[in-house]
């Protein structure tokens, strides 16, 4: 009678131990396994195991702690065996010993092609009776082996990405089980993982283990016929299995917790019960996709490559650094050429977007980009391209073409003209059916970003050397700079928060105004309402600006400020009646320096230049700041930030404020070029002023 019991191969302990650290469990644990305890719980998992399968054996190699792990040791189709590309250099050496076991027992060995690691049954785990194999990844195996391994195995593969450094492969956190079952750990996945697997599995078909569960390996479990052995299953866990018909059995394995592995790691299946694929599937299955990027820039000094590689794994994807060259000084910029695999295109497409966001060059391919046309006034297609704040070039019928209107955050629609075809950078909000907008990232090209100054963050009374000195020398870059715009009448833009009224700022931006330096304002509703009041009544915030003290009855002179603007019938007509007269809006409006006040929901009044619909603020911003040659911006963060968003490349912006958050805070959104000053606005303002004046 043929046999019909299950093969199971296993590799006694005799030279188990924690001698390194590999993962978090093993952390504080190096020299605590009692190796004759582990060997004892071995052996009585391996005698629970025998009386229902036939076990095979290995023999275990001094200098190999962890080759009673089998399950690690690689992946088993009919006769096909596919060994393990071990990701950590201890446990490389048992590769060559699981290969030749293999091969004298009539395997065909086939090695995988793609240079990724690869951790055979730890991540990559059957569904018993189906087409299908659940693929884990994101901590020792990498994403890009599973399309070799696809095309190779002819099944369906679902791809899981791990993000709990505790549950470091997929057979830690979860185990398929007959009839289309499986119980999981699912904090232990991502969000698009868990969902893919809800969507998979119907929910009377799935438990989803609670974490004191799942910490003590319960989803590491081996299922042979309709018994299921593990470290640990808590009650209501076993009772979930026994309404499923399982019986539970459990064998302590805490010895070899203390290594990150329980009953499935020690267990390598040598059978499979698997189904034939369905017609498509396998394609399905192998939607696994990559793309070259080049970065170049101070990828070390300013942690640029961390967060490149951050923004890969982080958008679900997997990377391989396949060039780095640093430069030899701290000075000399780095080049790297990175590898970004994704699970499907339209995840790969989300991640280089980002990365073209940091600065990453994707090598050009000579293809038209991908347009698709708006259905619905106010949305854009799924998947279009956002722009950054550099010069884009977009590919269209064979040729390429620079946007126009390079802002952030917008979509990029395509136009056909007499001139042939146009760019045009659009907010969301503008798009209408029937605009063709540019989709993924193909057939785009950024310009390089603009070396970063490294000179550009200064810090006031921060050192040993005088920072009042460093904050004059910066000050006396930006005069120059500003004369020789103004020389050529270019645009300078402010903008301004109330905060440059309160330290008594305010007198110094009324002469830059006065001189010629300002060409457009732009801030919210109090830096106006303070400056008028500050004219009015000399207080600002009912402080007295020249004793810095409270004035009885001063909380109520900003609304008295406002109530008497609005009386007038706005802040020009006020300057027109006498009733301001001195200030920063009161020298805007005498050198017809056009303004732009932004509402929010604090505002008192307002006034009534005041926007309160953001929409139209938004645009006049947009509109005020076209052809600006710089950006002073004097603290006001939510302004700042806003004008930088809409501000394109090659525009130098100058931050003040007190707070080094709020120059971060613009540099995180894309504005690189923005030169910080970490000072008082009132102290700098004065110091610009005396330059300018010399």
């Amino acid at each position: 009678m043929e046999n019909s019991r299950p093969k199971l191969l296993m590799c006694a302990p005799t030279f188990f131990g924690v001698n390194y650290v590999i993962n978090p469990w093993m952390e504080g644990n190096i020299g605590r396994a009692a190796r004759d305890r582990a060997r004892t719980q071995w052996e009585g998992l391996r005698d629970t195991l025998a009386k229902l399968a036939d076990i095979e054996s290995i023999e275990p190699v001094e200098g190999l702690p962890d080759m009673p792990f089998v399950a690690n040791a690689g992946l088993l189709y009919g006769d096909t065996f596919i060994p393990s590309r071990f990701r950590f250099p201890q446990r490389q050496g048992e590769s060559e010993h699981f290969v030749e076991w293999f091969r004298e027992h009539g395997y065909r060995i086939e090695a995988l092609q793609d240079s990724g690691s690869f951790e055979g049954e730890g991540d990559a785990l059957f569904q018993p009776g189906e087409a299908l194999l659940w693929c884990g990844y994101g901590v020792r195996t990498s994403l890009q082996v599973y399309k070799d391994i696809a095309e190779r195995i002819g099944v369906e593969i679902a791809l899981l990405r791990l993000v709990d450094e505790r549950f470091y492969h997929l057979d830690t956190c979860f185990c398929p089980l007959p009839d289309g079952r499986v119980m999981f750990y699912p904090h232990a996945f991502d969000q698009d993982s868990r969902a893919l697997i809800r969507e998979r599995v119907a929910k009377e078909n799935r438990i989803e283990v609670p974490a004191s569960d799942a910490l003590r390996f319960a989803c590491n479990a081996v299922a042979v016929g309709d018994t299921l052995i593990s470290n640990y299953a808590g009650s209501e866990l076993r009772e979930r299995l026994g309404d499923w018909g399982y019986a539970v059995e459990t064998c302590p394995l805490d010895e070899f917790i203390l290594a990150g592995g329980a009953a499935k790691c020690l267990v390598l299946h040598l059978e499979h019960e698997v189904a034939e694929a369905a017609e498509g599937a396998v394609e399905r299955g192998s939607h696994v996709c990559d793309r070259r990027v080049d970065i170049q820039g101070q990828l070390l000094d300013t942690g640029l490559m961390n967060e490149v590689l951050d923004c890969v794994t982080e958008g679900g994807g997997s990377f391989e650094v396949e060039e780095f060259h640093a430069g030899l000084r701290h000075d000399q910029e780095s080049q790297a050429t990175v590898r970004v695999v994704a699970p499907s295109p339209a995840k790969l497409n989300t991640i280089l977007g980002r990365l073209l966001q940091l600065g990453a060059r994707v090598p050009e391919e000579e293809v038209d980009a991908q347009l698709e046309t708006v259905t619905k006034d106010g949305v854009a297609p799924r998947d279009f391209y956002s722009t950054t704040i550099y010069p884009t070039d977009v590919r269209v019928g064979g040729q390429w073409i620079r946007a126009r209107g390079q802002r952030m955050d917008v979509m990029l629609v395509v136009r056909d003209t007499e001139d042939g075809h146009k760019i045009d950078c659009t907010l969301l909000r503008d798009l209408r059916e029937g605009d063709r907008v540019v989709c993924g990232v193909d057939g785009i090209r950024i310009q390089d970003r603009l070396p970063a100054d490294t000179e550009s963050s200064f810090e006031f009374m921060a050192s040993s050397v005088s920072s009042e000195r460093r904050v004059e020398l910066i000050v006396e870059n930006i005069a120059w700079d500003m004369r020789r715009i103004r020389e050529r009448e270019g645009k300078i833009v402010v903008v301004a928060g109330p905060v440059v009224i309160h330290t008594g700022g305010g007198p110094y931006l009324a002469k830059l105004i006065a001189m010629g330096y300002v060409q457009a304002l732009l801030g919210g509703n109090a830096i106006a309402v303070h400056d008028i009041e500050s004219d009015l009544y000399g207080t600002s915030l009912g402080v007295d600006l020249a004793r810095g003290a409270n004035i009885h009855g001063g909380h109520r002179h900003h609304l008295q400020a406002i109530n008497r603007v609005r009386e007038c019938g706005g802040i020009a007509q006020a300057v027109e009646q006498g009733v301001i007269r001195g200030g920063v809006m009161y020298e805007c409006v005498r050198h017809g320096v056009p303004f732009s006040l932004a509402g929010s929901i604090r505002d008192d009044g307002p006034l009534p230049e005041t926007h309160m619909d953001l929409l139209a603020a938004q645009d006049e911003y947009a509109n005020l700041i076209q052809g600006a040659d710089m950006i002073l911006m004097l603290s006001s963060m939510l302004h700042s930030i806003g004008t930088g968003n809409m501000t394109p490349a090659g525009v130098r912006l100058i931050c003040v404020d007190i707070s080094p958050a709020v120059v971060t805070k613009l540099s995180d959104r894309g504005s690189v070029e923005s030169t910080g000053v970490v000072t008082d606005v009132g102290l700098f303002l004065n110091l610009l002023t005396a330059k300018l004046s010399e």
